[in-house]
Formats: structure tokens, sequence, C-alpha cells
């Protein structure tokens, strides 16, 4: 084994842990912000990645594209969080509970639902091709399922996104 092969899995580890401490970096100084929307969670993105780019955890060019990572697969989080929502509000809807408190709890799913389809709708019209994962991008933990035969890989934590096992090619959509 060459120093190079050696060298290669440390530095897709330390990539990776970089990645991690930018997400949790990111979701802190959302959780702080008073607003709660896509710009929000972009402009904490931003601050992160200068604050933590100015200490030398990782390139600009490495975050530029953590913070695309980020974007993607906060957006992936999105949709599925919508699609059980959905679901949720359906099962628990008012008319088909007794009154009281799981009324009440419907109620407020059903209002969450439907601000989660608003955004989602108006976030779908922008869905294009960055929300497509490749090969050798860093991704966090979820499924990819390959664009090309459907084929489906599971990550347990952040890593490298591998070719496909089936076919080799190297698009993907990711969820949750």
């Amino acid at each position: 084994m060459s120093e190079n092969e050696r060298e290669e899995p440390q530095s897709r580890e330390r990539l990776e842990a970089a990645y991690d401490k930018f997400a949790e970096h990111v979701r802190e100084l959302f959780q702080a912000s008073q607003e709660k929307s896509r710009e929000a969670l972009e402009r904490a993105a931003d601050t992160a990645r200068e604050k933590l780019g100015a200490a030398g955890e990782f390139t600009a060019e490495q975050g530029a594209l953590f913070k695309r990572y980020l974007l993607r697969d906060a957006e992936r989080a999105r949709e599925a969080l919508g699609q059980y929502s959905h679901k949720a509000a359906e099962r628990l809807h008012p008319e088909r509970l007794r009154a009281g408190a799981l009324s009440s709890l419907a109620a407020l799913l059903q209002s969450a639902g439907e601000r989660l389809q608003s955004w989602s709708r108006k976030t779908d019209e922008a869905l294009n091709e960055s929300l497509l994962c490749e090969v050798g991008e860093i991704t966090s933990a979820g499924t990819l399922t390959c664009l090309n035969c459907g084929h489906t890989i599971q990550l347990g934590k952040t890593g490298h996104i591998p070719p496909c096992p089936e076919c080799y090619q190297g698009r993907f959509r990711k969820s949750y």
C-alpha cells in the first residue's frame, strides 16, 4: 500500500469530520436565530463557513462545497418531514378524533402540515440539479437512490458518495 493510499482514507475522514463540525455549527447558529427560513439557514451556513474557514478547519473551496452539501441535505430532510407531517395530519384530523387534547394536537399538526406543504410547494418550484448527489461529494446519513438503475445505498453516517455498486454510475437522489 503506497503512502498516498494510506493518506486518502485519513484525508476523507478529516473532511467528513470537518463537514460534521460545520453542520453542527450551522445548526447552533440557526437555532439561535429568530428567523426560521431557508435564507436564515443560508446565512447561518455562510457565517459558519467564514468562521471555521478563518480558523483553518477547511479551505474556502471546501467551505463552499460544505454549504452546498448542507443545503442539499436540509432540503431532502424538509421534503421527508413534509411527507410525514402530511400523513400525521391526515391520521389525526380533528373530525376523526374525540374532543379534547388530541383534537387540539391534531389541529396544531394540521396547521404545521399546511405550512410545510406550502413551503414544500415553493421550494419544489426552485428544485434543480443542484439537489442531486454525485460520486465523491460528502453527504450526511441517509438513502441514496441511483438515478440510472434505482439501486439504493444506505449511509449510516456522514461520508463520501461511492459509485453505484449495481451500474457504476454516479448520480443519486437523497432521501431519509
